[in-house]
């Protein structure tokens, strides 16, 4: 029996989207056409591929991979492609961006009504392809799509294998390096407890503003992995997590202060900053009171180095106050009582310093 995919035109009517892409966020799903078509208007190029479709016609090496269901196809690689052509044939399904969507439908040259495509016969053989070209390949999706669809690939083909020897399989099945597959998995698992947890109710954050690549960059920094309470050595990794610090860690990344700015980025110099951050007990300690992170990452430093820095830089920046201060035109309200407490602050150091050796 030929088991090989079959190369056919497909009338545009007969194709379907796959309203569970592992391009959507989970959160819509199942849901409408409409939803569906809008949030590829709106998080992806879309527009682009239908101004290029509607210049060009449809590029037959960019077929569409499909499985057939009852009398239609659903298209499990391609809904972008596909909703560009639906747009090309009618603008008004657009409820999002409907003006430039309107001029691109006018414009274009071609509307392409019999698209090609490859059509397999289930989709389970079109997973290790899509794994493939978005995980590994040129095409590459989100952090998120890809720790979401690897995750679905592991319920797929590794039901019943230890940890080590699902992520040793699939990366072997799309081309990848088995750390990199099994930090996006744990990583996932651990924003399925976030999701659980409604997000913690932080302002616009749900699964089309979480970043899944935060965390699974997170893991790979030890003290970070630590706080979480998270063993990559088990067979469940995340099977102790530490719920509260996980909150924390998520209020971090995403609550914005009055300043619209949050606490950490998901940079790696944040996140190696916060990394030494919690290994040093003072420094975390300030830091989870308030102090803005690299204010509580020089306290990682020696206490000599930050005594010693901290005494160079309050002198630098008072030979310039003393440099500059005859041409102030103005001086802010609270200069003396800021002035006296430096004095104060200047003597009560040296008194300590005196005492300390007389102890000597």
């Amino acid at each position: 029996m030929n088991n090989k995919p079959k190369y056919q035109y497909i009338n545009l009517e007969n194709l379907v989207l796959d309203d569970s892409n592992p391009r959507l966020p989970k959160s819509l799903h199942n849901k409408s056409k409409i939803s569906t078509i809008e949030f590829l208007l709106l998080e992806a190029s879309t527009i682009e591929i239908m101004q290029s479709i509607g210049e060009n016609g449809f590029f037959p090496g960019e077929q569409l991979l499909v499985v057939k269901e009852k009398e239609k196809y659903k298209v499990l690689e391609g809904n972008r492609r596909l909703v560009a052509i639906m747009l090309l044939h009618d603008f008004s399904i657009a409820t999002v961006k409907e003006n430039i969507i309107k001029r691109v439908f006018e414009e274009a040259k071609y509307r392409p009504e019999n698209i090609p495509c490859l059509v397999f016969n289930n989709k389970e053989e079109v997973k290790k392809y899509i794994g493939f070209r978005h995980i590994t390949g040129m095409k590459s999706w989100s952090l998120s799509s890809k720790a979401r669809y690897l995750s679905d690939l592991k319920k797929t083909y590794f039901q019943n294998t230890t940890l080590k020897e699902t992520c040793r399989g699939l990366a072997k099945m799309i081309g990848s390096r088995k750390d990199y597959v099994e930090r996006l998995l744990i990583a996932y698992d651990i924003y399925q407890e976030v999701e659980n947890e409604a997000f913690y109710k932080i302002k616009d954050l749900d699964d089309t503003t979480f970043y899944v690549g935060y965390l699974s960059d997170s893991l790979s920094r030890t003290q970070i992995t630590k706080f979480l309470n998270v063993d990559l050595r088990t067979e469940n990794p995340t099977e102790k997590l530490d719920t509260e610090n996980l909150k924390n860690l998520i209020h971090w990344f995403y609550e914005k202060n009055d300043q619209n700015q949050t606490r950490l980025k998901g940079k790696s110099s944040d996140l190696n900053a916060l990394n030494k951050v919690i290994s040093n007990e003072t420094a975390f300690k300030v830091f989870s009171e308030g102090t803005p992170l690299y204010e509580a990452l020089e306290l990682t430093e020696k206490t000599d180095n930050i005594y010693r820095d901290s005494i160079k830089k309050a002198l630098r920046h008072l030979e310039m106050a003393d440099r500059t201060v005859h041409k102030v035109t103005e001086f802010y309200s609270d200069t003396d009582d800021d002035l006296n407490t430096i004095r104060k602050l200047a003597v009560k150091i040296k008194r300590t310093k005196e005492d300390m050796e007389d102890e000597f």
